[in-house]
C-alpha cells in the first residue's frame, strides 16, 4: 500500500496526505438512526457540501452487560464507517470512554456502579481496568479503518469534554495511551468549552472549542492556547437537547449560518452538532442536574439542520447554499424525501396489569433493605440498567411516607395496589391512609434517565437508593421485580391471556392493539391524546417514552420497523389510557424557545 500522510497540524491550516485540508463536518450518531437510512442521512450530509462524518461511540450500547459485547445490527459500527468511506466521507471517531451524548450516564454502562467506590472518568483501577477491557475489544474493529491503513478515519477524540469534570489530572494521559497502545495512529484531538479549554489538554493533543455564540473571545482564545495550529470547532451547537417539562428549544436558521459563515472567513474548521440527531429510542436518553434533575426526552432533533425523521429544514438549505461557496466542486444532487403515512388510528382493544405482568419478571428479590437498580442480581449479576423496579413490604397502619429523597427518580405509590401519590425529587412525603390490617405497600419507581454531564456523575444509582419511613420508622422485608421491559419480557407478555378494555382496567397496565399497514410501510409518528405517561414498544421495539407534561407530544416510529400487514403496538400507561393511538406526519414539539436565551446554553 502506498504511504500516506495522515491529518496534520503543522501550521495555521490542517493537511492530509501533504495536501491543505479543511474539516467540513457533521455528526450523526448510527446508534440514533434505523440501520436502512444509515445511507439515506450519509447522503444528505454530503449533498449539503461537508466532507466528514463525526460519530460517537457508546460504551452502554456496546457493552450492555458486563463482559457481553455488541458490535452487530444496529450497532455495527465497523459497517458504519465502511459505508462512511464508500460514500466518499471522512470520519472522525469520538470513542470516550465517556461521551456525554445526552445518553444514560454519558455513555458509561451501568453496572459500573456495582463498584460503591467507583470514580467514573479516573484513573480509579475499577474504571480504568473496564476501560481496558472494552477497549481491547472495541479499538481492534476501528484500527484498520484509519487513513493511513487505507481507510476514511482522519482523527480520533480522546475522551470528552474532560476540562469541564477535571478530577484526576492523569486520567487523560491513561485515555490517550490507551488509544495509542492498541494502535490509533491518526491525529488525536480533545473537545472542551471556553472554560474547559484551561484544565481539559493533554500533551501532543489538539485541543478544540464546542460553542454555539461567537462572543466572549472564544476563537481568539484557543488561537492563543494553541500557537500556530489550525483552529477547529468540533462542536458547533446548531439547536439543543430538550428535557421533559419544558419547551422545545430552537435556535435561528439565520444566526447559525451568520456565525458559520465567520468561521468559515477565518479559515476555521468546523463539526456541526448535530447534523442530525436522530432518536434516543427506548430508554437511551439521559439527563441533566445543575442544581435540578431534569430529565430529556426520547426525540434527539436537536433542531438540527436534518430533522428528526430525516426530512430537509430551512436550516439545511441555508447550510448548504452557505458551503456551496467553499467548494470546487458543484455540490451533489439532494436525494429524495422519505415518504410519510398517517395511518387511521388504531383501538387497544386488550390489556393486563403491571400486577398481573410480574409473573413474566424472571424471579423477585426479598432484602431486608431496598436495593438499587445496579445491585440487583439480574443480567447476569450485572444489575438493572433501565426502565422500572418494583418495591413491595407489608404495612400495619397509615401516616407519613417519607422518601428522605432516596427516590431515583419517580415513584408511584399503591397501598393494595391502589393508587396513593407520586414521590420524587419535589415531593418527598404523601399521606397513606389509616387502617389497623395488614395491607401491601407498593412503589414502581422509574429510572428516568441518568444524569450525563457534570459533577454528579458518580451519584446515579437508581430505584430505591436508601431507606423510606413510614411515620419515621424505616421500612423493611421488602420484595423487589426488575422490570427493564427487555424483548424477552415482552415476548413473555405475549403469552399471558390479556383482558378486553371494555373491563376497567388496573392501573398502571399494558394496552395492545394491531395497526394493519397496506403496501410499503412509511415513517410515522405516534401521539397519544388523553394518555399520561408510559412506554410505546411496536413490533417488540421499544420507541421510549410519552409523557403529556411535553414537549415532545409525538414519537417517530420509522417505516422500516413496520411491515406489511399485521403490527403490535403495546403501550404501557402509568395513569390513564384513551384507547386509541393516533399517527402524524410531522411531529409536535409543543411550545417552543429560542436556546440562545438560556442561560445554561449561553455561559456554556
Amino acid at each position: 500500500m502506498t504511504h500516506r500522510e495522515g491529518l496534520r497540524t503543522d501550521s495555521i491550516y490542517f493537511t492530509l496526505d501533504g495536501a491543505p485540508f479543511r474539516i467540513l463536518g457533521g455528526s450523526i450518531h448510527y446508534f440514533r438512526v434505523p440501520r436502512p437510512y444509515w445511507r439515506d442521512r450519509l447522503l444528505k450530509l454530503k449533498a449539503c457540501g461537508l466532507n466528514t462524518l463525526t460519530t460517537y461511540v457508546p460504551w452502554n450500547l456496546h457493552e450492555p452487560e458486563k463482559g457481553v459485547y455488541c458490535f452487530t445490527d444496529q450497532l455495527d459500527l465497523e459497517a458504519y464507517i465502511h459505508l462512511a468511506a464508500e460514500l466518499g466521507l471522512w470520519v472522525i471517531l469520538r470513542p470516550g470512554p465517556y461521551i456525554c451524548a445526552e445518553l444514560d450516564l454519558g455513555g458509561l454502562p451501568s453496572w459500573l456502579l456495582r463498584d460503591k467506590n467507583m470514580k467514573l472518568r479516573t484513573t480509579y483501577l475499577g474504571f480504568t481496568t473496564a476501560v481496558n477491557s472494552y477497549f481491547d475489544k472495541l479499538i481492534p474493529r476501528v484500527a484498520h479503518l484509519q487513513f493511513k491503513r487505507g481507510g476514511p478515519i482522519i482523527a480520533v477524540q480522546v475522551e470528552n469534554e474532560y476540562g469541564s469534570y477535571a478530577k484526576d489530572e492523569q486520567y487523560l494521559m491513561f485515555v490517550k495511551e490507551a488509544l495509542l497502545s492498541r494502535g490509533i495512529t491518526e491525529l488525536l484531538l480533545t473537545c472542551d468549552n471556553r472554560e474547559g479549554l484551561k484544565c481539559g489538554g493533554v500533551e501532543g493533543v489538539l485541543q478544540s472549542i464546542n460553542l454555539q455564540k461567537l462572543t466572549y473571545g472564544a476563537i481568539q482564545y484557543l488561537a492563543d492556547l494553541q500557537p500556530q495550529k489550525p483552529l477547529l470547532v468540533m462542536e458547533y451547537w446548531c439547536g439543543w437537547f430538550d428535557v421533559w417539562g419544558e419547551p422545545h428549544h430552537v435556535f435561528s436558521a439565520q444566526d447559525m449560518t451568520a456565525a458559520l459563515k465567520e468561521l468559515l472567513d477565518r479559515g476555521v474548521s468546523i463539526n456541526l452538532y448535530m447534523f442530525h440527531g436522530g432518536t434516543s429510542f427506548g430508554f437511551m436518553s439521559g439527563a441533566v442536574d445543575l442544581g435540578t434533575y431534569k430529565s430529556q426526552i426520547n426525540s434527539y432533533d436537536y433542531d438540527a439542520p436534518l430533522s428528526e425523521s430525516g426530512d430537509y429544514t430551512n436550516k439545511y438549505h441555508l447550510l448548504r447554499n452557505l458551503l456551496r461557496s467553499f467548494q470546487n466542486e458543484a455540490l451533489p444532487h439532494l436525494p429524495a424525501v422519505q415518504g410519510k403515512q398517517v395511518y387511521e388510528p388504531v383501538v387497544l382493544s386488550e390489556h393486563i396489569s403491571l400486577w398481573e405482568s410480574l409473573q413474566c419478571v424472571n424471579r423477585p428479590f426479598s432484602s431486608d433493605d431496598p436495593v438499587n437498580m445496579e445491585d440487583l442480581l439480574v443480567n447476569h449479576n450485572s444489575g438493572q440498567s433501565y426502565g422500572y423496579t418494583l418495591y413491595e413490604t407489608t404495612i400495619y397502619r397509615g401516616g407519613a411516607l417519607n422518601s428522605r429523597n432516596h427516590v431515583r427518580d419517580r415513584a408511584l405509590v399503591f397501598v393494595d395496589k391502589h393508587f396513593s401519590g407520586v414521590l420524587d425529587y419535589r415531593t418527598q412525603e404523601i399521606v397513606l391512609p389509616h387502617s389497623q390490617r395488614e395491607r401491601i405497600l407498593s412503589l414502581l419507581v422509574e429510572n428516568c434517565g441518568r444524569v450525563n454531564y457534570g459533577p454528579a456523575l458518580d451519584k446515579q444509582r437508581k430505584g430505591l437508593v436508601g431507606d423510606i419511613t413510614l411515620n419515621h420508622t424505616p421500612l423493611k422485608k421488602f420484595t423487589m421485580y426488575s422490570l427493564d421491559m427487555t424483548h424477552n419480557f415482552i415476548n413473555r407478555l405475549q403469552s399471558l391471556k390479556w383482558k378486553s378494555t371494555s373491563q376497567n382496567p388496573l392501573y398502571p397496565a399494558f394496552f395492545r392493539g394491531s395497526l394493519i399497514v397496506e403496501g410499503q410501510p412509511r415513517d410515522t409518528f405516534i401521539k397519544l391524546p388523553g394518555w399520561r405517561k408510559g412506554v410505546v414498544i411496536v413490533n417488540g421495539q421499544n420507541l421510549g417514552r410519552h409523557w403529556s407534561v411535553g414537549p415532545q407530544d409525538t414519537l417517530y416510529l420509522p417505516g422500516p420497523w413496520l411491515k406489511s400487514g399485521d403490527n403490535q403496538l403495546i403501550v404501557f400507561e402509568e395513569h390513564r389510557a384513551e384507547g386509541k393511538v393516533h399517527f402524524a406526519e410531522n411531529p409536535q414539539h409543543g411550545k417552543i424557545t429560542d436556546v440562545s436565551r438560556q442561560l445554561f446554553c449561553t455561559l456554556l
